[in-house]
Parts: structure tokens; C-alpha cells; sequence
């Protein structure tokens, strides 16, 4: 089992040949980061007209954009209710009404420009493993469909025809969502950002960002970008200390084990439709298939440094208890990304100082939130208009105790993932 993302390796869309910024230029906007946010704020800049240089320190994508499990979710990790409590009523419904339609904004952006990353529109799969997740799904279903939201709970004999196990009786059908390649998605963004006449600049690390009069510029090792202003588009991989944006998450991780391609005979009733899907553990698994016949299991947590045979007896496990059906899997490979968490499980949306934007927090819903946050950062870069962004732009306190909470996390998905090993856990 080697260590590699397996998206990067299956790619349709190819990577593309940039390079690196050298010598002094001039902007109307500078995006750092070349993940899913910051190549859909440069791709809408670009098609509204504006002069909008992206930076990227290392290859596009390089990051969590390719690295996740590539669910197109719809709206953020708590179900309605809770994000109206943690954020309010005007700003909760706010944020479920657009992050509720960003898969529709992911799955148009790909019709748009013809990006080739497998991508299905047979919505997402929450699985029930207990009685006490079932309950949770009936709560979820129940605020969702009180929203006009398409969801279904499934029981019995069809939860386990979509599913393909007997382990699961009862799972929440989301049909706005979805699934694609998270590294051909991303390339697909920057080959149509391109296009449109962004200016994108990979293995370009940002070195710092100061005061030029009323611009801001923008040094990386052999060259500069100065501009009005400027999107902070790193997220979760925020690590220098001249960027803000690192007060406002602290980070964790999530692993990703694939085996090699099935025959269809043995595992075509897996998954049939081709929904992912994720469970109600404390520490949840995902899984999903892969268009080559792959199951592909998650979960958070750091894969990188743990022994093969760790991850791999944790994979069989999960395998096993799921789809005993399969016998014994060979797999292939793992990977790790990196995830932005807040403590309240929302995202925010900040302006750090005149003309300086930046986004934190999107807790494992990268794909479809990077998204909408990118084209409503452009429309509030065009116009002023924030309408578009699942928030307003606000000042929020920085996160206390970083270290401490990402420790205490990885500390305990370690543990979990042991007790499973040990069979101690289910």
C-alpha cells in the first residue's frame, strides 16, 4: 500500500503547465492560493472583467482542494437548526439557503466549462450505524425537508439496495448532492480561470505581504504582485505567520485508504448508484466507489506517519463490518488532507484590513463551500454586493487554545480508530 492520493493518479483533466512568477507586476486583485476558493474567486474575477493575479506555492492542487473524499455536499457539517443557533436567524438561514444550492453552483460550473472530473448527480448517502443515528437522521430529514430541501430517509430493504450492506438500516438521501474527482474539479477551475484571463502562478510561496501606499504587495522568492487588493485564500494550509487567516481554525486531518479496482461481480452492489456516503460515528467513516471499480474508505484523522499496518487493519475492519460480501481487499494506496475546524463547525468570512478578504473554517465541506465563497467574494470585489456569500463580512475574535484543540482531536481519532483495530469498538 503506498502513500499517494489516488485523485491526483486518475485525473482526467491533466495538470496544467504554469509558471512560477518572476519580476515586479501590477493587479486589480491578488488571490493567494490556488485551491478550489481561490481559482473560483479568480475564474469569476476574470469573467467580470477584472485583472486578477493568482499565486499558488506549489503545484494546482496541491492542498485538501484534490485531496478529499470528493463529496459535493450541500450546506455545512450541523444539520438547519444548529446553524441558525450557532449563527443566528437571519445569518442561519442564510447560510442554508446558499450553501444549500452551492452543489447546483458546483455541478453548473462543470457543465459550463466541460471539466472532466467524473462527477455524478446521484446525491450523498448519511448512514445510520446505531439506533441513536437513526434518530439523528430522522432530526436532520425532518429540518431539511421543512426547507423544501429533495431529502429521504431510506429503510429497511431500500437503505440496504443503495447501501449494499445489511449493517445499515435506515440512511438519509440528500438528492442535491453528489460526487467527482477532487483534483480534476480543481484543474478544471484553474484551466477555465485561465482561460477567461486570470493569471495563475504556481511553486510561487508568498514570503509577505506589506503596505504599498494605498496597494498592497505581494513578495514571493523572484517576484512581486502589487494590487488594491487582496483574497486570502488559504485556509486550512495557512502556516505563514505573516497571514491572519491562521487565528481563525485550527487544523485536523482526514486519511484516505482506496483499494484496488473490484470486479463488478463481487462489489457492483456496493454503493450501486454511485452516492458516497459517510456514517453517524463519534468519528465517522466515509466511503464511496470510484469509477474503476475502487472502494475508497475515510476517515479523520492523520494517515501520514501511522504504520501501513495500522491503516490497513483499520480499513479491513470497516471493510469487514460493512461488506463481509467482499472477503479479503488488497489496497492500494493512502493519503492524507489537511481540514480548517472551528469550534462551532461554521465557517468564516472576514476582512482582515482595507482590501484584504479572507475565509476560514469550512470543516470538511471544501468543495461546494471554496465554490460559492469564490464567486461571492468576486461579486463583492466587482460591486460591494455580498449577497452571494453564505455570511457577511465580519470581524470575528481569533480561535484561543489552536495547538491545543488540534492535539486533543487527533489525539482522540487516534484513540477511536485503535479501539476499532482492537475490536474494543464496532
Amino acid at each position: 500500500m503506498k502513500e499517494r492520493c489516488l485523485w491526483q493518479s486518475t485525473s482526467l483533466e491533466p495538470s496544467l503547465n504554469l509558471d512560477a512568477l518572476q519580476g515586479d507586476h501590477c493587479a486589480d486583485v491578488v488571490v493567494i492560493g490556488g485551491g478550489i476558493t481561490g481559482l473560483s474567486t479568480a475564474l469569476h474575477l476574470a469573467e467580470g472583467g477584472v485583472d486578477v493575479a493568482l499565486v499558488e506555492s506549489g503545484d494546482i492542487p496541491s492542498g485538501g482542494s484534490g485531496r478529499s473524499v470528493g463529496l459535493v455536499n450541500a450546506g455545512l457539517w450541523i444539520p438547519p437548526d444548529d446553524i441558525m443557533a450557532a449563527l443566528g436567524e437571519e445569518d442561519g438561514e442564510r447560510a442554508n439557503a446558499i450553501l444549500g444550492a452551492a452543489p447546483a453552483d458546483v455541478f453548473s460550473l462543470i457543465e459550463r466549462h466541460g471539466i472532466d472530473c467524473q462527477a455524478t448527480r446521484t446525491g450523498t448517502l448519511h448512514l445510520a450505524h446505531n439506533g441513536r443515528g437513526e434518530q439523528e437522521l430522522a432530526r436532520r430529514a425532518e429540518q431539511f425537508q421543512r426547507r423544501g430541501a429533495p431529502v429521504e430517509l431510506l429503510e429497511a430493504d431500500a437503505c440496504r439496495e443503495r447501501v449494499g450492506t445489511r449493517r445499515i438500516r435506515r440512511a438519509l438521501l440528500d438528492r442535491r448532492a453528489g460526487t467527482l474527482n477532487p483534483t480534476a474539479y480543481t484543474r478544471g477551475l484553474a484551466r477555465a480561470a485561465k482561460a477567461a484571463g486570470a493569471r495563475l502562478h504556481t511553486h510561487s510561496a508568498v514570503v509577505g505581504v506589506a503596505r504599498a501606499g494605498d496597494d498592497w504587495r505581494v513578495t514571493t522568492d523572484r517576484g512581486s504582485v502589487t494590487a488594491p487588493r487582496l483574497v486570502l485564500a488559504t485556509n486550512a494550509y495557512t502556516e505563514d505567520r505573516w497571514n491572519e487567516v491562521r487565528h481563525h481554525f485550527f487544523p485536523g486531518h482526514f486519511f484516505q485508504v482506496a483499494s484496488r479496482p473490484l470486479p463488478a461481480s463481487l462489489a457492483g452492489d456496493i454503493l450501486p448508484e454511485g452516492q458516497g456516503a459517510w456514517d453517524t460515528r463519534m468519528v465517522l467513516s466515509s466511503m464511496r466507489r470510484d469509477p474503476e471499480g475502487r472502494l475508497i474508505l475515510g476517515s479523520l484523522g492523520k494517515g501520514e506517519g501511522k504504520p501501513a499496518a495500522f491503516l490497513r487493519c483499520w480499513a479491513n475492519r470497516i471493510q469487514r463490518h460493512y461488506f463481509p460480501q467482499l472477503g479479503t481487499v488488497e489496497w492500494e494506496c493512502t493519503w492524507t488532507g489537511r481540514i480548517a475546524f472551528t469550534p462551532d463547525h461554521t465557517l468564516r468570512l472576514f476582512e482582515l484590513a482595507p482590501g484584504v478578504l479572507g475565509v476560514s473554517g469550512y470543516n470538511g465541506r471544501g468543495i461546494t463551500t471554496g465554490t460559492v465563497v469564490g464567486k461571492g467574494f468576486a461579486r463583492y470585489l466587482i460591486s460591494g454586493d455580498d449577497a452571494l456569500l453564505p455570511l457577511p463580512i465580519r470581524a470575528p475574535k481569533p480561535i484561543r487554545a489552536r495547538s491545543l484543540r488540534s492535539s486533543g482531536y487527533e489525539g482522540g481519532f487516534t484513540l477511536y480508530h485503535t479501539g476499532q483495530c482492537l475490536r474494543v469498538l464496532s
